[in-house]
């Protein structure tokens, strides 16, 4: 992979510096640097968050995901050392993956942070790291007011800085492993009424093993009017990220050819030998074209799976919005905030499933995303006599179209499609499909300040409606589905002991709403399983109680939670054939999921620019029902097991330093084993059962800050992510996950990588 100086930097740093969550005051100029806190004092649920001071010590380009990754609860894994790589980028929190989290930037909704989003974008290519101030983890089912229909297990609050009131202009140049290049820049043009930011980041390198290419190029800009003590805030981003892919792997591969084997985009006469073979043998089910080829696979391979000629991921973004705060009276005020996102995306599979009409034996398959949203949301809050109260409203239309098609290679000798280049031009649509989303959403909150006492009281209501319009249908559903739930209640409490200890406590009540997509959610399956389901099917749901206490005491800082979720209504897309392949799914609700855990974080000054920190978490999650078929019979046995992607335990340290001038961080972040099958087992011959060995990775970064004349002082940073250099499988459910058995869903994680930042700025 690539080896990017600040990265290294950017990895421990995000493990060493940790902020209050909400609206505190920040430190001091002069204890920034070293500040280190654990909790979001006065909140009645567990809120936690990390500040632009954590994402500038990661390497440049790192998102701001990944630097959650300490936090307890969270579990987040990528197989580049930037967390960006979106094929492969996971977060998970309690157990809930990213599909059951919110996501918001600045309020507006990301959508839910799946490759191939249907409905939002990812983090990074909505913002660059550098224009984030605050990231906001809620671990719980997430505040009342989030613009989100899929908060299940929690919320990921992205907020944008703001722009200075002086000018300014920010610069930084990273070079490291893997021809990694990356620059930023940014210019505040400040002001005292009307102020604004623009910059311009930019991204290269190479994959860190096979051959390809990652890059990204993004432009963002915020401006801010004030007019009298209203406010009005615009934005505005520009994405084109393009990125090859790594190989999916198996323990079968693995054991086979190694974490290194990947796609060979170098050897495109290899690549036809292969689709050859797979098609005199009978194993891709297409015409065979080259009978000489003969039926043995070149060595070391064994199977037409075992590596593609290329794959990548294309997407090219606009997201903006328009807002305004306007106070009302002495306590009172009026959001609003509208908002737009345009998305084009293609993602690229060559497969030697389907010849090209030319001779050859591959093709360029695509699933192709067009996202057209637009929403307003908004709210009114007031101080009354029985406390603060508000309410607000959202509505978004989202208009999607996916399609799956077909593309020739020019020829044997010539390829004629790069992975890198949105295709045209197809010899076939298999399928493709119009879908409409509209969501409305409202919100009632009360927090009553009983002296000691802290009470948020409230709820929340939702009604969503998806329709599917064919345009080729092939088979699959088309109709219109709506979920709908008027009150989910939620309170907290927050009992404060004294000055250095707090008590909270909460329950959450929450529901998720229906995607519409072809390749996820009720228009996933065929036209008779869709209308077999569309009256019966139940929106998933989720109960969150938790209760906790913070405290602290001269350098210390700390937390110690217990939670319990209840989940149910769980649906299962269960697939009739291999992921890559794209076979229809049997959606069903197959019961519920118990999650129990324990979350404990702590930071400790111990002076001379000398910080500790670390957090454990322990989490129980297990399946609570058999998966049934309709007549009642067992499909799966998982009652009992451990649900997937779910380590038991968590444990995350960081040591920091900071003297002024020169500074350095070492952090480890374990994790235990995780499941891949629901049955927790393989039960092949010879192979041990189906899960992932636990792993700690470390991280380590070294700086030195000094003067260049200018209004800041210039940095260069040093990083090295896994720093042992230890081979790991880091993703796990890159094409979902089986019942039972071997499974082409795992990724390896990127080896050691070093890269050198140098940031100045005026």
């Amino acid at each position: 992979m690539r080896i990017t100086i600040g990265r290294l930097l950017a990895g421990t740093a995000a493990l060493g510096s940790f902020s209050p969550a909400l609206a505190q005051e920040p430190p001091a100029p002069d204890d920034a640097a070293n500040m280190i806190v654990v909790t979001g004092r006065g909140e009645t649920r567990q809120v936690q968050e990390i500040r632009q001071a954590d994402l500038e010590t990661l390497a440049p380009g790192t998102t701001a995901l990944k630097a959650l990754e300490k936090l307890p609860s969270v579990n987040f894994q990528s197989a580049d050392p930037f967390g960006a790589y979106e094929w492969s980028q996971r977060i998970t929190v309690r157990g809930f993956d990213q599909s059951r989290l919110g996501f918001t930037l600045d309020g507006v909704p990301l959508g839910n942070q799946n490759y191939g989003n249907v409905n939002g974008l990812h983090t990074n290519r909505a913002i660059s790291p550098e224009n984030i101030g605050v990231t906001r983890l809620t671990q719980g089912a997430g505040s009342l007011g989030t613009q989100a229909t899929n908060n299940l297990g929690g919320t990921i609050e992205l907020m944008s800085s703001d722009p200075r009131r002086d000018f300014g202009v920010e610069t930084n140049v990273t070079y490291g492993s893997d021809q990694t290049i990356r620059g930023f820049a940014r210019v505040d043009t400040g002001g005292d009424v009307a102020r604004l930011w623009v910059s311009y980041g930019y991204l290269t390198t190479d994959k860190w093993k096979g051959f390809g290419r990652q890059y990204q190029n993004a432009v963002n800009a915020k401006g801010t009017v004030d007019v009298g003590a209203a406010k009005i805030s615009g934005f505005l981003s520009y994405s084109d990220r393009r990125e090859q892919d790594y190989q999916d792997l198996s323990f079968d591969i693995i054991r086979r050819l190694g974490l290194d084997n990947d796609n060979i985009s170098n050897n495109y006469p290899l690549a036809l030998r292969i689709a050859d073979v797979g098609a005199n043998r009978g194993d891709t089910g297409a015409t065979p074209l080259n009978p000489a080829a003969g039926t043995s696979y070149p060595a070391p391979y064994s199977t037409v799976d075992d590596v593609y000629y290329n794959a990548a991921g294309l997407r090219k973004d606009y997201l903006g919005y328009i807002g305004v705060d306007v106070p009302q009276g002495d306590n009172g005020e009026i959001s609003l905030k509208g908002y737009f996102h345009n998305n084009d995306g293609q993602g690229l599979w060559f497969t030697p499933y389907v010849p090209s009409p030319t001779g050859v034996p591959i093709s360029v398959r695509t699933t192709e995303y067009t996202i057209r949203r637009k929403g307003v949301f908004g709210s009114y809050a007031n101080d009354f006599g029985f406390g603060r109260v508000t309410v607000g409203g959202w509505y978004e239309r989202n208009d999607f179209r996916q399609a799956r098609r077909f593309y020739a290679m020019t020829s044997r000798t010539d390829p004629g499609r790069s992975a890198l280049r949105f295709q045209s031009n197809p010899f076939f649509t298999q399928w493709d499909f119009n879908y409409t989303t509209d969501i409305f959403q409202y919100f009632v909150e009360d927090r009553l300040e009983l002296g000691a006492l802290t009470l948020d009281l409230g709820w929340k209501g939702f009604s969503v409606r998806n329709s599917a319009s064919p345009i080729v249908q092939a088979g699959r559903a088309a109709g219109s589905i709506k979920a709908e739930d008027w009150f989910m209640p939620s309170i907290g409490l927050n009992y404060q002991l004294d000055t250095a200890t707090e008590l909270y406590a909460s329950f959450s009540q929450s529901k998720a709403a229906f995607v519409s997509a072809f390749t996820a959610g009720p228009f996933s399956t065929t036209q008779a399983g869709f209308d077999a389901i569309r009256t019966t099917l139940k929106p998933e749901a989720s109960d969150t109680y938790e209760l906790g206490v913070r405290f602290r005491s001269g350098g210390f800082n700390g937390s110690a939670g217990a939670y319990l979720v209840n989940f149910r209504n769980r649906q299962l897309g269960v697939t009739s054939g291999p992921g890559i392949v794209g076979s229809p799914v049997v959606l069903q609700n197959v019961g519920g999921v118990r999650s129990a855990g324990i979350e404990l974080a702590g930071s400790y000054r111990l002076g001379g620019g000398f910080n500790l920190f670390g957090s454990y978490s322990f989490n129980d999650a297990t399946y609570r029902n058999d998966v049934l078929n309709p007549s009642g019979a067992a499909i799966a046995a998982i009652k009992g097991r451990t649900t997937v992607d779910t380590p038991r335990h968590l444990l995350k340290f960081d040591a920091n330093y900071d003297a002024g001038a020169f500074f350095g961080r070492v952090g480890v972040n374990y994790m235990s084993k995780r499941y891949f099958t629901y049955t927790n087992d393989l039960r092949a011959p010879g192979d041990r059962l189906g899960y992932v060995g636990g792993r700690a990775i470390v991280d380590a970064a070294i700086g030195y800050r000094f003067d260049l004349g200018l209004a800041q002082r210039a940095e260069l940073q040093l990083n090295v992510t896994n720093l042992f250099d230890k081979g790991y499988v880091s993703t796990i459910g890159s094409n979902g996950f089986g019942n039972i058995g071997d499974n082409q869903t795992l990724l390896a994680g990127a080896p050691r990588q070093i890269f050198a930042t140098l940031k100045v700025g005026i």
